[in-house]
């Protein structure tokens, strides 16, 4: 059983949380919290394995109350969290200080019966994450260490980086997109695994902030440049096309792949396309098997392919699925990941 700890203001939610968890029977709920100061005091004497939590409540919020639990005692944590503007910063926040990943508030009874299956979903699966790792990260945040390549590369040349994440990506990207040059000779496409809403707009602003490239939610048809990088909306997948020899940006609203939207393997299928041997690719954390069959199209291309190692891996579910596919060429600790990624530019811009 996956003994879960629920926290929550309302006593209808708290009601409903447990409810849902209870019936897939898996999962127990051995307690309730309603502020964030009981959790901090329940995650320490129940140790629970998994703690699901609000972020607005009252004496302590969940925002304080996952930072402190994190500083002590290292537990997954979902937070629910609206998709307005206010509440994605909030959810991008909590993932930055620890909790591994959200789901979206449900605002009454038919939404409650909409989440279920997503909570189960997300319960079980960061029930096999390693908590320790979202320490790990923040241990070693990023401090100003842009590493510097010396590019020969051709004026023509089209070379592209493509980041594929999932549960965990946000503050795996803190490790990679800030640590990238602004004279870039390439453009980065990431899709990080998120529903639709504010959020991806939101993690696309604070990588900004951090980086020296510039960094932006990407918009439909809107031209590609080298030194940007890309994050696909939630909700929707990204394509890259090129025609006339410009390279642009196709959003589209399609069917799931994966269960997931944006996919992975979706924007490989158009990227690999477009840059064939320049492609470098790196997948980060996140369960399932999304990119694994892309990444082993980007290495049939000539490309390359980078994974992240199980010890510094949230969620080692979507990097495994690509090495047991024999789709990756490198597997390396996250906080590689960034001079790999350089070293195969150089090479690739070298060899032509």
């Amino acid at each position: 059983m996956i003994k879960t700890l629920v926290v929550d203001d309302s006593a209808l939610m708290r009601r409903a949380a447990r409810d849902m968890l209870e019936s897939a029977g898996d999962i127990e709920v051995i307690g309730i919290a309603k502020n964030g100061k009981e959790a901090v005091e329940k995650a320490n004497k129940l140790k629970p394995e998994v703690i699901v939590m609000d972020v607005n409540m009252p004496v302590m919020d969940g925002l304080a109350a996952v930072e402190a639990i994190m500083d002590t005692t290292p537990i997954p944590i979902i937070m629910f969290s609206s998709l307005t503007k206010k509440g994605s910063r909030e959810a991008l926040e909590a993932l930055r200080l620890g909790a591994i990943d959200f789901i979206t508030k449900p605002s009454g009874l038919q939404e409650i019966a909409k989440s279920e299956s997503e909570l189960i979903t997300k319960v079980r699966s960061i029930h096999n994450s390693n908590p320790n790792i979202i320490r790990l990260l923040n241990l070693k945040k990023f401090k100003g260490e842009v590493i510097n390549g010396n590019w020969n590369c051709p004026e023509m040349q089209n070379m592209g980086v493509l980041i594929g994440s999932s549960t965990g990506g946000p503050s795996s990207l803190e490790q990679i997109i800030p640590r990238l040059p602004g004279n870039l000779p390439a453009s980065v496409f990431v899709v990080q695994h998120m529903p639709e809403g504010n959020f991806c707009s939101q993690l696309a602003a604070r990588l900004n902030t951090l980086s020296e490239l510039e960094v932006k939610e990407a918009e439909n048809n809107e031209k590609v440049k080298n030194g940007v990088a890309y994050i696909a909306p939630g909700g929707y997948h990204m394509q890259i096309r090129k025609a006339l020899n410009v390279t642009r940006i196709k959003i589209i609203k399609g069917e799931p792949m994966h269960a997931v939207m944006p996919s992975v393997d979706v924007t490989v299928e158009s990227f690999v396309n477009v840059y064939g041997k320049n492609s470098i690719a790196t997948i980060l954390t996140g369960m399932g098997v999304d990119g694994a069959s892309g990444f082993k199209k980007i290495k049939e291309s000539n490309g390359s392919t980078i994974a992240c190692s199980e010890d510094t891996c949230v969620i080692f579910g979507m990097p495994k699925a690509a090495i047991e596919a024999g789709a990756i060429d490198v597997v390396k600790p996250i906080f590689e990941i960034p001079e790999e990624i350089i070293r195969m530019l150089e090479v690739k811009c070298n060899a032509n």
